[in-house]
């Protein structure tokens, strides 16, 4: 069941109240999240990656980030698209606090971590615990694009270059 009820509140397939007036919406303050912990209303929190503005990391990587705390109601972790060009790699690094995850979305690459080297493509999910030293090189003849999931979100101040 889809729909809504004429006052700003729409119903998902499954019937659960949705805010309308809170989708899309750039800034979440506090007592909106809050609201939602009530059960008062879900956010239904979507943000597009051909609207994600691209920026470098510190290790030299282009992301777009997709879920944030600065851009959506999501407070514990992040997720942001990457993207590497041919021949290029990121710089070594770790982060003494946050646990990643990158999932291959297209092109080929070399993944180091604490030294250990193996190669990954589309469809490999690769876990890099926290204190992790790592490095990704892509070594296919596309650009090597990837899914970052970092819990806490991602933050510059937690990243150390080696």
């Amino acid at each position: 069941m889809s729909g809504t009820n004429g006052q700003g509140i729409g119903y998902d397939r499954g019937g659960l109240a949705v805010n309308s007036s809170v989708v899309h919406s750039p800034q979440y303050t506090e007592a909106a999240i809050n609201e939602t912990r009530e059960g008062r209303s879900i956010f239904m929190d979507i943000q597009n990656l051909n609207d994600a503005k691209a920026f470098i990391t510190m290790d030299g990587s282009e992301i777009r980030e997709l879920l944030a705390h600065r851009n959506s109601c999501i407070r514990k972790q992040s997720l942001a698209e990457a993207r590497i060009a041919v021949g290029l790699a990121t710089q070594a690094h770790y982060h003494p606090n946050t646990e990643e995850i990158y999932f291959i979305l297209a092109g080929s690459g070399s993944m180091v971590i604490d030294g250990e080297t193996r190669q990954v493509g589309p469809g490999d999910a690769i876990a890099i615990p926290p204190g992790a030293v790592h490095k990704i090189t892509n070594v296919g003849q596309v650009e090597l694009r990837l899914l970052c999931c970092c819990a806490p979100g991602y933050e510059h101040e937690d990243t150390v270059l080696i």
